[in-house]
């Protein structure tokens, strides 16, 4: 196994993911699939999406369907219908234009769990180019267009797996019942 498949879970994602109903998740730009194992033992089927044909090798498993798209190339389109999710998982991944869509497929009672890297990420490496990086407020922003409600928001520096700027968010769609919102103890 290299190193990428025993990479820990991000603790936003654990912390989280036990708020996800039951039902399919989408982990957007899986990588080697961390996440997808995480929701899997979750009890989660997952689709794992990723453009790059051997990180999936190493996502694929029990419970996860792993899919090579590449979302980025010209006249990509989205390939998932409209509520279909019941959370979609993206971490260390952003591209603006699949945003919408993607916010499309989550289910009316879904979760979002959302963890990139932010401006002012540079001063630790890469990324450092501004198209990858999300602005000051964006994912907040993003959440009240998209009519989510904000359960968790964290905007700063992280050590852990390495020291980064980045923002995380956990939000859900309108159905999700306040009562299901169980937050974690620090």
């Amino acid at each position: 196994m290299s190193d990428a498949v025993n990479t820990p879970v991000s603790s936003w994602v654990q912390r989280y993911a036990p708020l996800i109903p039951g039902g399919e998740v989408l982990d957007l730009a899986c990588g080697s699939g961390r996440h997808s194992r995480h929701l899997a033992s979750l009890g989660h089927a997952v689709v794992a999406v990723d453009r790059d044909a051997e990180a999936l090798a190493a996502a694929a498993g029990p419970e996860i369907t792993t899919s090579a798209i590449d979302l980025e190339e010209a006249g990509a389109a989205w390939p998932f219908g409209p509520d279909r999710f019941a959370g979609i998982v993206v971490t260390n991944y952003l591209h603006r234009p699949l945003i919408a869509d993607m916010l499309t497929s989550l289910a009316p009672n879904g979760v979002l769990i959302y963890e990139t890297f932010a401006d002012g990420n540079a001063q630790f490496g890469k990324p450092s180019n501004p198209a990858f990086l999300l602005q000051a407020g964006e994912l907040l922003e993003l959440a009240r267009a998209h009519s989510l409600r904000v359960v968790a928001f964290e905007d700063g520096v992280i050590d852990t797996p390495k020291a980064a700027m980045v923002q995380r968010l956990c939000a859900v769609k309108p159905d999700f019942p306040r009562v299901a919102a169980l937050l974690p103890p620090f």
